[in-house]
C-alpha cells in the first residue's frame, strides 16, 4: 500500500503546487508593501530588497510548513498510511474547493479577500511600518500563515505523497512545491522591479479574480478526486486482489 506510482505521485505535487500559487493573499500583501514603499519614494534598489526579502519569508514558511507535516505525517504513518486518512484527506479537498467558490473574494470591488479584518489591519499596518529586507521576510513567513486555512489542504495533501517517496525524490518534491508555489510572487516582483506600476498589477487582478477563484475551486475538487481514485479505490481494488 505504500508504492506509488511515481509519474502520479509527482503530478499531484504539480498540481496542488498550482494550486497553493493561485490563493492571493501572500501577493496582496507584496503589492501593499511595494505600494507603501513607492509612496514613501523609497530607493528602487531598497524596494527590490524589501521584494526579495518577503518572497524569501514566503518560501521559507511554504518549505518549513510542508516539511513539518510531513515528518508529523511519517511519525504518526510509518509503513503505509491508512485508505481512511487518504479519503478524509480527499474530502478536505473537496470541502476547501467549495470554500473557495463561495466566500474568497469578499463581495465588492476590488481584490480584497476573506480575511478577518482585524488580520487584514495587521498586515496592512505591517506592511507600512517594514522598512528593512529582515522586516519583509517576517512578513512574508505571516502572510503564509494567514491564509492556512486554504492552504493546509494542497499542503496536507503533498505531505502524504512525499512521505512515499524514495528520499531523493522526496527532495525533489519539497522544492518543486515550494518553487511553483512562488511562482506568481516572483512575476509580480518581476514586473515591480521592472517599472511596471503596481496599477497596472492590480487592474490585472481585479479584472481576473473570478476566474483565479472558480480555477482554484475547481482544481481542487479535481485533485480531491483524482487523489481519491488513484489512492483509494484503486489501492483498495489492488489489496483486495492480493488477499
Amino acid at each position: 500500500m505504500g508504492n506509488f506510482d511515481t509519474n502520479s505521485s509527482l503530478a499531484i505535487i504539480v498540481l496542488a503546487a498550482l494550486i497553493h500559487a493561485s490563493f492571493q493573499a501572500s501577493v496582496s500583501v507584496l503589492t501593499l508593501l511595494s505600494g507603501h514603499a513607492l509612496g514613501k519614494k523609497t530607493a528602487h534598489t531598497r524596494l527590490l530588497r524589501l521584494t526579495g526579502g518577503f518572497i524569501g519569508g514566503v518560501g521559507v514558511m511554504s518549505l518549513l510548513l510542508l516539511s513539518g507535516v510531513a515528518f508529523i505525517l511519517s511519525q504518526l504513518y510509518p509503513t503505509s498510511t491508512p485508505l481512511t486518512f487518504w479519503a478524509a484527506c480527499c474530502g478536505a479537498l473537496g470541502g476547501v474547493g467549495i470554500s473557495v467558490w463561495l466566500f474568497y473574494y469578499r463581495e465588492k470591488r476590488g481584490t480584497s479577500l476573506w480575511l478577518p479584518r482585524s488580520l487584514a489591519d495587521y498586515l496592512n499596518a505591517r506592511s507600512k511600518a517594514t522598512k528593512q529586507a529582515a522586516e519583509a521576510f517576517g512578513l512574508g513567513l505571516t502572510s503564509v500563515l494567514s491564509e492556512l486555512l486554504f492552504v493546509f489542504a494542497p499542503v496536507l495533501i503533498t505531505a502524504l505523497v512525499l512521505i512515499r517517496l524514495e528520499p531523493e525524490l522526496q527532495l525533489l518534491g519539497l522544492l518543486l512545491y515550494t518553487g511553483i508555489s512562488l511562482l506568481p510572487l516572483l512575476i509580480v516582483g518581476a514586473l515591480i522591479g521592472g517599472g511596471h506600476t503596481l496599477a497596472q498589477i492590480q487592474r490585472w487582478r481585479e479584472s481576473n479574480k473570478q476566474f483565479l477563484q472558480f480555477a482554484a475551486g475547481t482544481a481542487l475538487l479535481v485533485l480531491g478526486l483524482y487523489v481519491y481514485v488513484d489512492r483509494v479505490i484503486i489501492t483498495g481494488i489492488n489489496t483486495l486482489g492480493v488477499r
